[in-house]
């Protein structure tokens, strides 16, 4: 028998962290994979495609709550289903 099932569009943008007004869950029950500019990131904390950037950590800093510290690279994004 052939399972044929239709993933769901990943959206525009996207976040992992949970308290982010972006963030999807239903995304995530599969792999993400983000690429920027052709070469494939694995640390992607939030990414936007239609304005072309990517959030990733800085290192192991921290901010005063204890969170990652992110950087903002820019360029062609594209988001794909592992």
């Amino acid at each position: 028998m052939n399972d044929t099932t239709t993933l769901p569009p990943l959206p525009d943008r996207l976040s992992i962290d949970p308290r982010s007004p972006f963030h999807n869950a239903d995304a995530f029950e599969r792999d993400v994979g983000i690429t920027l500019n052709g070469k494939e990131h694995l640390n992607v904390e939030e990414y936007c495609i239609s304005e072309g950037w990517i959030k990733i950590p800085a290192g192991k800093s921290l901010d005063r709550k204890g969170h990652p510290m992110l950087i903002k690279l820019k360029g062609t994004v594209e988001a794909f289903y592992k």
